[in-house]
């Protein structure tokens, strides 16, 4: 044998030795490499899929959930929990913002106005009637009014966006007027000053 190929030999015979004593134990002590059975459904249900704002739940009972020991609804097409019984007494948008981040509702804090898009996505024109809300949802005591969001208009900052539930329509108001409040807890929001 010549000299270099006794040399690649000697190379060999090391990078065996090193890949036997290193890398071999650590495998034989991985375990067993086959799954422990067959693969499961990759299908999630309704409970199982994250709020999303693409998603449309049309069906009442699937959409909306009482949490908070009764006194909150989750709507499991935003992730957002809004009061249940939300209260009847008409406050400047100041008022409104104080009142919800005070609240507490089923024994949680951590209220605030909500923003139009998320107020307005409670409304729903299919129904025949006001206040525009999805047919079967479990809400008590939503007026056919206007209702504040914490929104402020920004062509003139002394007016901010209101979601009327006797119509649908979303609207502007002076944030000295009195509107209904409906207090939100989750999402993101928007300062209302």
């Amino acid at each position: 044998m010549r000299r270099e190929q006794k040399g690649i030999l000697v190379v060999v015979v090391i990078m065996m030795f090193i890949v036997t004593s290193v890398f071999l134990p650590g495998m034989s002590n991985a375990g067993n490499l086959e799954p422990p059975g067959p693969p499961g459904s990759t299908m999630k249900t309704l409970d199982e899929i994250p709020p999303t704002w693409s998603q449309k739940i049309t069906d009442s009972s699937k959409r909306f959930e009482l949490v908070l020991d009764g006194a909150g609804v989750l709507d499991k097409e935003t992730g957002l929990v809004w009061e249940k019984s939300p209260d009847t007494t008409q406050r400047t948008l100041a008022d409104a913002c104080s009142y919800c981040s005070d609240k507490e509702v089923g024994g949680r804090k951590g209220w605030r106005l909500p923003a139009k898009e998320e107020l307005a996505s409670l409304v729903d024109m299919s129904v025949g009637a006001a206040p525009y809300l999805p047919a079967g949802h479990p809400f008590s005591n939503v007026q056919p009014f206007y209702y504040w969001s914490s929104t402020t208009n920004v062509t003139n900052t002394s007016y901010a966006w209101s979601v009327y539930f006797s119509n649908g329509d979303v609207t502007y108001h002076s944030k000295s007027n009195g509107d209904y409040v409906w207090c939100v807890r989750g999402g993101q929001g928007h300062d209302a000053y």
